[in-house]
């Protein structure tokens, strides 16, 4: 006699994986499109850069000769890229601490319920819809030597012109502070968002226990805003080593090379002089000191971040 039982749960268990393969194919197919996309304008032209990076080509971008390594060794012993890489960690160094610093500094200011508050917070976050593009031409306005504004109000308090942008020593720094004002929009409503996140009851406990806001802001608040100043951290740090538009409007990398960033000799190398093999392999030395320099941060800062 059969079992009937068996054959019930061996129909049911067929159905069951029926089910499930119908529902993996449904998602297969919603993820199709996307996956088709990832691989037509990410994985796709990272291939073909590590297959350029080995190769010599033509202005038409053909390749000539392969040529295996060749162009790592060729880049890792000239002192142009390491000077490259300074001016990148230079400007990294200018920009990053200064935005986080800045902008976390707005937000506290701007947290509490007053009155006109709402106009502020508009103000701060307005960089954040502006163009790189449009940010620049209005900074090239500012850093004019004769017309600029900045100038005129050094003139006011009889300080002489500074040559913002045609002088080695200002050119970095003129970029920088660009830069940290075009940050400032996104890493405001960040912050801001995250101080949102902290309970009103804390402030409260902190002010019945005699805590002062200054305090009850470093000893309190932070800690409970770590996750999101690490966040702001990691996107801040790549965001300055990708930093193009404003370098290529506003100096293009000069005078003497003092602003000529990796990402921009990237692009005079693969698209000005047609090295598109030597292009590539600096995109990819880019790309890897990007990211051992996240995992160091993941590795040794997020141990100091306070999740709730």
């Amino acid at each position: 006699m059969p079992n009937y039982e068996s054959v019930l749960n061996d129909r049911k268990s067929k159905e069951v994986r029926k089910r499930v393969w119908k529902e993996h194919a449904l998602a297969y197919g919603f993820l199709a499109p996307s996956v088709i996309v990832f691989m037509m304008f990410l994985f796709y032209p990272m291939l073909k850069s590590v297959y350029l990076s080995m190769t010599i080509t033509d202005p038409r971008g053909q390749v000539v000769e392969f040529v295996w390594l060749e162009n790592f060794i060729r880049l890792l012993s000239t002192g142009q890229f390491y000077k490259n890489l300074g001016v990148t960690l230079m400007f990294i160094l200018f920009t990053v601490p200064t935005s986080l610093i800045w902008s976390l500094f707005l937000a506290a200011i701007t947290h509490n319920k007053l009155r006109g508050m709402k106009v502020f917070q508009f103000i701060f976050s307005l960089p954040i819809v502006i163009s790189v593009g449009t940010g620049s031409i209005i900074w090239f306005l500012l850093f004019h030597p004769t017309a600029g504004m900045l100038n005129y109000f050094l003139s006011l308090v009889h300080v002489g012109p500074i040559p913002w942008l045609t002088d080695p020593s200002w050119a970095l720094i003129s970029i920088s502070i660009m830069t940290i004002w075009m940050n400032m929009g996104f890493l405001y409503i960040l912050l801001s968002s995250g101080l949102q996140g902290v309970p009103e009851e804390i402030y409260e406990s902190a002010r019945m226990d005699g805590s002062g806001p200054i305090r009850t802001f470093l000893q309190i608040v932070l800690p409970l805003l770590s996750p999101t100043i690490f966040f702001a951290l990691i996107v801040s740090v790549i965001s300055a080593f990708q930093a193009f538009g404003q370098i290529h409007i506003l100096t293009k990398g000069g005078p003497i090379n003092s602003t000529n960033v990796m990402v921009y000799s990237i692009y005079q190398d693969a698209f000005v002089n047609f090295r598109f093999g030597i292009g590539s392999a600096q995109a990819l030395i880019l790309f890897a000191i990007i990211l051992l320099l996240t995992l160091l941060q993941f590795k040794v800062l997020e141990k100091k971040v306070h999740y709730q």
